[in-house]
């Protein structure tokens, strides 16, 4: 059983800076496309960013620019660099690994807060 641990989440003010990091418990890393979800109070969970195996990444455009996903196979771990945090960034994130049959067959952490003060 492959657990995925995140830590980093925290209160930061608009404009701040925030690094989410994912470690996984197995070498799934560099094989699997690793993912960031968020869930914002009374919204729908939507993926932040991904990254492949292969290295492709792809972000949704409500972060295109600000937030850099990027992975250290060595490590088992996946980042999230957040920059240029805005109110509306405010959510729980979860780390998960996209499965055979797509994400919620696969592996999800337990979740970090992330919480943006204007």
């Amino acid at each position: 059983q492959v657990q995925l641990v995140e830590s980093g989440g925290g209160l930061v003010q608009a404009g701040g800076s925030l690094r989410l990091s994912c470690a996984a418990s197995g070498s799934i890393v560099s094989t699997s496309t690793m993912g960031w979800y968020r869930q914002a109070p009374g919204k729908q969970r939507e993926l932040v960013a991904a990254i492949t195996s292969g290295g492709i990444t792809n972000y949704a455009d409500s972060v295109k620019g600000r937030f850099t996903i990027s992975r250290d196979s060595a490590k088992n771990t996946v980042y999230l660099q957040m920059n240029s945090l805005k109110p509306e960034d405010t959510a729980v994130y979860y780390c998960a690994q996209r499965g055979l049959r797509g994400w919620e067959s696969g592996y999800w952490g337990q979740g970090t807060q992330v919480s943006v003060s204007s």
